[in-house]
């Protein structure tokens, strides 16, 4: 059976973006954000082509004191990394009965699988909305430029909802051309708090089950 070829989405994104730059236009951007690491490449990218707004809304993060922990690191970096064009900050709801209701049933499914899929169905599905109600030209999320993260499906979900709400998604794979790598790079330069796991109390216990396995391993060598 013919297999069908892969779409580079980082190659649409930046057609997408020579396209704009011809037309001399600066778009609006409604850019959802997991966390400030991840949006450090991504800002420093798309605030060169877009009025970038970052929409932080995560209502997958356990505990709270971690979801206002990126929270604030976010505004943070957002305040002190310099840019071309202007970036605002949004917050969504952290309504976490949302996200409970959407992983309903779905609680030992493992990392990058349906669980995972609604919670970027819940999310992308918000900030599309969002991007509606509020008259952006566009949305996107740093969420690709995770290599734990699978670009294809996220894609795929930011298509179907930019269809269903009536708005352009931006295609990315922000990881492409050395993205995750940079992200690194100016986390460390501006001393931005990375996390160890995804964000969910499933990824939480998840990550401390591997590591209370490990050190088991070691105490019994």
């Amino acid at each position: 059976m013919k297999q069908e070829p892969k779409i580079n989405y980082q190659k649409l994104c930046d057609d997408k973006i020579a396209e704009i730059t011809a037309s001399g236009k600066v778009p609006a951007l409604l850019l959802h954000s997991c966390c400030a690491p991840c949006s450090s490449y991504c800002i420093e990218y798309l605030s060169q082509y877009f009025n970038v707004t970052v929409f932080y809304y995560n209502p997958n993060i356990y505990p709270d004191s971690e979801y206002y922990h990126r929270a604030k690191e976010q505004q943070e970096f957002i305040r002190s990394f310099p840019t071309k064009y202007h970036v605002s900050f949004i917050e969504g709801d952290f309504d976490t009965d949302r996200f409970y209701a959407a992983a309903k049933g779905l609680e030992n499914e493992p990392e990058r699988g349906r669980r995972c899929t609604k919670c970027f169905e819940l999310r992308l599905g918000t900030t599309a909305r969002v991007a509606r109600e509020k008259g952006f030209d566009f949305f996107t999320s740093t969420l690709t430029i995770s290599p734990m993260k699978d670009a294809a499906l996220l894609n795929r979900i930011g298509e179907a909802m930019g269809e269903k709400y009536k708005v352009r998604w931006l295609h990315s794979d922000f990881k492409k051309k050395n993205g995750y790598l940079r992200s690194c790079q100016i986390s460390k330069e501006y001393g931005i708090y990375r996390q160890d796991y995804c964000g969910c109390i499933f990824s939480y216990r998840e990550r401390h089950s591997r590591s209370d396995e490990g050190t088991q391993t070691r105490l019994a060598q």
